[in-house]
C-alpha cells in the first residue's frame, strides 16, 4: 500500500509538533523515520495510525484520500501501530491479547483463533503459545505478538515506533528479519527511530525529522555523519571516558543466591565502591532483572547476605533500602516509574521528602520547572506523563532522583533517548558519582555499557560472571559471553 502524507500539521498549544510534513512511502518499502527526541516522529505516526487528528492536511492511501478518526479506524484502512511501550495485557493469555480488537460476536472460535496464531507465527519461525500468559514474555516476544495480531486483523501497513529499544541483539535480528520479509511481500513498513545503526541496516530510505520539521530524505547507501547533522543540527561526539576516584565500599553481596519463576542464580559475590559504575550484560531473561530487584529489596534473596553502606538490609523491604539512600529506576516506565494521569508538578512533590501536612503548590510547579529546565524535559509543569514522548518520560523519571544518593539501581537508562540526549543522562548521573554515588545499570546496548561503565558482569542462563575490569573487554569479547561462551576460560583465568 502506498502512503502518502502531504501538509501535515499539528499544534498542542504553541508547541508546533508537525509543520508541514510532506512523505510519499511506495508499497514494499521500509521508511526510516529518524529523529532526536521530540522532533514530532511519534506525532506524525499516531496522526496516520488514528489515534491524533491532524490540525490541516492529508492522508492519500493508494492514490485515495482517506479520514481516519480513530485506531480502529485505522486497522479497516489496513494501517497498524506498534508502539514503543506495548499496549498489551499481561495478566491475560497470548490468544485472548490476539482477539482483542476484533469484530464479529462475543463468542469467537477459540481453537480456530489460536490455529490462526500459530499458522502466523510458522510464517516468521516465532515461537509463541496461544495459551501462555502475555506476562511471562519478553520484550521481544510481546512485539512478535503485536505483529501478528495486527497482520492477523489485516494490517498493510506496519508502524514501528522505536521497536529495538530494551531488547536483545538477537531479538532485534529476528525482528529485521521479520520486517524484510513482510516487506517483499508488500507490505509498507515505516521504522521510527532515533538509531541511525538501526536505520543505516534495515531502511530503503530515511527521512529526518527536527523541531517538527521534514529537514531531509535520503535513499541507501545513507552518509552518516550527514544524519547527524541533519538530526541535531551539529556533530555529535561521545566524548572521553571519565576516570574512576573510588570511594568506601557502597554495596556488598556476599554468597548471593536470587531466583525467579524461570532461573536460580547463586554464589555471587561483589563489593561495590562510591562513584563506581558496574554495567550488568547479557540477552533479555538471563538474570539481570532479579539481581538489580534483589539488590534494591524488591525481590528477596533465597541465600546469602546484602549490606549497604555497612548495614545488613538482607531480607529487608524497598523502602528501608530507599533509608539508606537506594534508588531503583525500571525498564517499564508507565507501568512502575510514573503514574498516568498525573502532571510533571505531582510527580516531583510526591518523590520529595514530606514537608508538613500540606501541598505547597508555589513550591512545586518551582521545582518542576526548575526539572524541567535541568534534564530538558520537553513539557510543562501541568503536562501529564503520558502525553510526553517516550524519550521524555524517560528523563523525567531520571529527574525524580532524590539527592543525594548511596546507590541508584537503573533498567535500560537511556532507553528512548537519542544520542544527544544520552550523552547528556550520562553526564548528570557521572555528577553524582563525582559526589561519591554508586550506579548499576542494565543495558542491551554494549556501546553504552562499555562507554560508561567501570566494571561489568555478564549474565547467562543464570550464571554471573565476577566483575570484569572494562578496559579488558571489547564488544566482540562480550558479545561471545553473552552468547554462552568463553566462560571456561573466564573460570580458569584463560585471556577471554
Amino acid at each position: 500500500m502506498r502512503v502518502e502524507l502531504r501538509n501535515i500539521h499539528k499544534y498542542f498549544g504553541k508547541n508546533h509538533a508537525n509543520a508541514g510534513i510532506n512523505l510519499d512511502i511506495p508499497s514494499g518499502t521500509i521508511q526510516g523515520i529518524l529523529g532526536e527526541n521530540g522532533a514530532g516522529k511519534s506525532t506524525l505516526m499516531k496522526i496516520l495510525s488514528g489515534y491524533f487528528y491532524a490540525d490541516s492536511g492529508e492522508i492519500i492511501l493508494d492514490g485515495k484520500a482517506i479520514t481516519i478518526s480513530s485506531p480502529s479506524d485505522a486497522i479497516k484502512h489496513g494501517i497498524g501501530m506498534l508502539h514503543q511501550d506495548p499496549l498489551d495485557f499481561p495478566p491475560m493469555r497470548l490468544l485472548d491479547n490476539f482477539l482483542l480488537g476484533r469484530e464479529g460476536g462475543l463468542f469467537p472460535d477459540r481453537k480456530v483463533v489460536a490455529r490462526d496464531i500459530q499458522t502466523l507465527a510458522a510464517q516468521f519461525n516465532f515461537s509463541l503459545d496461544p495459551e501462555a500468559y502475555v506476562d511471562t514474555l519478553t520484550v521481544g516476544e510481546r512485539q512478535q505478538l503485536e505483529i501478528l495480531r495486527l497482520l492477523w486483523l489485516g494490517a498493510r501497513v506496519l508502524i514501528l515506533d522505536e521497536p529495538t529499544t530494551g531488547i536483545s541483539a538477537s531479538q532485534k535480528a529476528k525482528l529485521f528479519e521479520t520486517l524484510r520479509t513482510l516487506a517483499g511481500q508488500g507490505k509498507t513498513i515505516i521504522f521510527v527511530s532515533h538509531k541511525l545503526e538501526d536505520v543505516e541496516v534495515l531502511c530503503h530510505k530515511v527521512a529526518v525529522l527536527r523541531s517538527g520539521q521534514l529537514i531531509g530524505e535520503s535513499p541507501v547507501p545513507f552518509d552518516h555523519k550527514k544524519m547527524v547533522e541533519m538530526m541535531f543540527g551539529k556533530e555529535i561526539s561521545l566524548g572521553d571516558r571519565y576516570p574512576l576516584n573510588a570511594g568506601g565500599k557502597v554495596l556488598e553481596l556476599k554468597n548471593l543466591a536470587v531466583e525467579d519463576v524461570r532461573l536460580h542464580m547463586e554464589d555471587i559475590h561483589l563489593d561495590l565502591h562510591g562513584g563506581e559504575v558496574i554495567g550488568l550484560a547479557g540477552m533479555e531473561g538471563s538474570g539481570q532483572g532479579p539481581f538489580i530487584r534483589a539488590c534494591s529489596g524488591l525481590l528477596r534473596p533465597v541465600n546469602g547476605r546484602v549490606q549497604v553502606n555497612g548495614h545488613d538490609l538482607t531480607g529487608k523491604s524497598h523502602h528501608i533500602f530507599k533509608r539508606h539512600g537506594v534508588s531503583f529506576l525500571p525498564a517499564s516506565r508507565m507501568e512502575e516509574g510514573l503514574v498516568p494521569g498525573l502532571t510533571l508538578t505531582e510527580h516531583f512533590v510526591l518523590a520529595e521528602k514530606t514537608q508538613g501536612v500540606f501541598i505547597d503548590h508555589a513550591k512545586g510547579t518551582k521545582l518542576a520547572e526548575e526539572r524541567i529546565t535541568s534534564f530538558n524535559i520537553r513539557g510543562t509543569p501541568v503536562s501529564t506523563v503520558e502525553s510526553l514522548s517516550g524519550g521524555n518520560q524517560q528523563r523525567a523519571l531520571l529527574a525524580l532522583l532524590q539527592t543525594p544518593l548511596s546507590l541508584i539501581l537503573l533498567e535500560h537508562p537511556t532507553r528512548g533517548l537519542d544520542i544527544e540526549s544520552t550523552i547528556y543522562i550520562w553526564s548528570k548521573l557521572k555528577e553524582r558519582c563525582k559526589q561519591g554515588t554508586s550506579i548499576i545499570f542494565v543495558s542491551s546496548d554494549l556501546e553504552e555499557i562499555l562507554q560508561y561503565s567501570d566494571r561489568v558482569m555478564v549474565f547467562f542462563s543464570g550464571k554471573v560472571t565476577p566483575p570484569l575490569d572494562v578496559a579488558t573487554l571489547t564488544t566482540e569479547k562480550l558479545g561471545q559471553l553473552i552468547g554462552g561462551s568463553g566462560w571456561n576460560n573466564l573460570n580458569s583465568g584463560k585471556s577471554l
